[in-house]
């Protein structure tokens, strides 16, 4: 099947020299300014440059965020910005096949993949966040102090916003996890400043220029370009009030120190996993590799939920193996707009290039079952990888790989597959598979993660809180629990 028609929006958009959006305007490249490429992985072709922000426009987009903080924002009401993430999100519908493209050719994610998650799924969230704005409420309270005069007493709480929030975001899912930052921050009542990754900003200055056009008024919603300058200018700012940021553990940790160190600024993190998929000896081995196959690969596993760490039954380890490998060998691999593709590249080089150094451990540590090759040509394409661990201290069993790598590890006991299990500094997300409910039920308290799946993987659901613990992240994000992230609770205390 051939690829699909670029649209001619898209081929005008790319041609454009790419600056800031600050206080509801597309800021031209400044004179002088550094300028990045953005390279699409199938080609190895610069497709676009953007300019990264110079400390004077960070401050800019800062200051507009406080205006309008201050200002139009904090006078529009709860239902008004609820209407306003509503026509939001109508806007990425109607713009949705441009959107996808841009965002298939600057990170490799397979077009339907693209169509799905960051239009389809990011316009699912802003809905869901535009029905809290109504909705997010404090309590009243009854306290208990003696009276001395026959006076009386009431309390209540309050949820306010915190301010102005800078959001950090990654580059495998931008729109979609951008969304559930500035989603969330709008709905309390906050305004934002977004640094896109500087591999993939160019779907999410499309999608702001989108929302202007939907009503989202100047200052409320900021995009600067940059690396991990411009990042750390937002997160010592004296007027960003929170930082959000979704990366890896690494980054996130140095992250969480330095918003502590600026003004103990707030921070929630979601980081990176080496995620557990458990297959006890019940389990229905085609369902479980039809979802793994599913899970594990989708956008060449770079997915931080994605499962990485396999542990089978000995009795059933080489059953999985066989059909796994088997699969993963009539995978079809290439461009991500041929609708019949299911493996495109790796999102950048520096990824592509941390993959192949695993690659090179696995075919001296571990048993290769299928894959572990760079694919000949251009662009940055691998073989889907299955390999089978020696001992629980494989590299490749160990640490995040961020690829389409699954490690399979065999067990005899189940006290024994746990302490493996729960043996890793990460703790995003683990899945169980099993036809004994009992079962399950047990083991779920004793998997430490912050989600646990059963006969599934990697599914999110707006309602549903995501997040880690251990150093996979601090806070959640989706669910009611960004309520507590995006406002302060005030305490009022009346006698009468």
């Amino acid at each position: 099947m051939p690829c699909i028609q670029i649209l001619p929006e898209v081929f005008s958009f790319l041609e454009r020299q790419h600056g800031q959006f600050i206080d509801g305007q597309t800021r031209a490249p400044a004179s002088g300014a550094a300028m990045l490429s953005v390279t699409n992985p199938a080609t190895e072709s610069v497709i676009a440059q953007v300019a990264a922000a110079s400390e004077a426009e960070v401050d800019a987009a800062v200051a507009a965020a406080t205006a309008a903080f201050e200002g139009v924002w904090a006078q529009t009401s709860p239902y008004e910005r609820g209407q306003l993430l509503l026509r939001m999100a109508d806007a990425m519908e109607a713009h949705g096949e441009e959107l996808a493209q841009i965002e298939s050719l600057t990170t490799g994610k397979s077009i339907h993949l693209s169509r799905m998650l960051d239009v389809g799924q990011t316009a699912v969230a802003l809905r869901y966040y535009a029905g809290w704005a109504t909705k997010i409420s404090g309590q009243t309270l009854s306290p208990s102090f003696p009276s001395l005069r026959g006076e009386r007493y009431s309390a209540m709480t309050l949820r306010e916003p915190v301010g102005v929030v800078a959001g950090i975001i990654p580059w495998n899912f931008g729109p979609m996890i951008a969304a559930w930052k500035f989603g969330a921050a709008l709905a309390c009542g906050c305004t934002m400043v977004l640094k896109p990754s500087e591999f993939s900003p160019l779907t999410l200055l499309r999608m702001v220029e989108l929302f202007t056009g939907a009503g989202l008024p100047d200052g409320v919603l900021n995009i600067v370009n940059g690396g991990g300058d411009c990042g750390q200018q937002l997160i010592h700012h004296p007027d960003v009030a929170k930082v959000s940021f979704t990366g890896s553990a690494g980054t996130g940790i140095k992250v969480g120190r330095a918003a502590v160190a600026a003004h103990l600024t707030r921070f929630t993190l979601e980081l990176g996993g080496k995620n557990a998929a458990i297959l006890l000896a019940d389990a229905n081995v085609d369902a479980a590799v039809t979802g793994l196959l599913q899970t594990g690969y989708v956008h060449q596993g770079q997915v931080c939920a994605a499962p990485e760490r396999l542990f089978v039954s000995q009795e059933r380890v080489d059953e999985v193996c066989e059909k796994m490998a088997q699969a993963l060998r009539h995978l079809k691999i290439g461009s991500p707009l041929d609708e019949a593709v299911q493996q495109g590249p790796i999102s950048n080089k520096p990824q592509y290039e941390k993959v192949l150094q695993y690659f090179e451990t696995a075919h001296r540590q571990s048993q290769v079952l299928c894959g572990a090759r760079a694919v000949d040509g251009t662009g940055y394409f691998v073989e889907p990888t299955l390999i089978r661990a020696r001992t629980p201290q494989d590299v490749l069993l160990c640490e995040e790989v961020f690829g389409p790598v699954l490690t399979v590890m065999p067990y005899e006991d189940e006290g024994q597959m746990l302490e493996w299990v729960n043996d890793t500094p990460f703790g995003l997300s683990a899945s169980l598979w099993t036809n004994d409910l009992a079962k399950a039920m047990r083991l779920i308290p004793q998997v430490q993660a912050g989600t646990v799946w059963v006969n599934m993987h990697t599914f999110l659901d707006c309602a549903v809180p995501f997040g880690g613990v251990k150093a996979s992240g601090v806070g959640r994000e989706l669910g009611s629990a960004f309520i507590d992230d995006y406002t302060e609770l005030k305490s009022v205390i009346m006698a009468y």
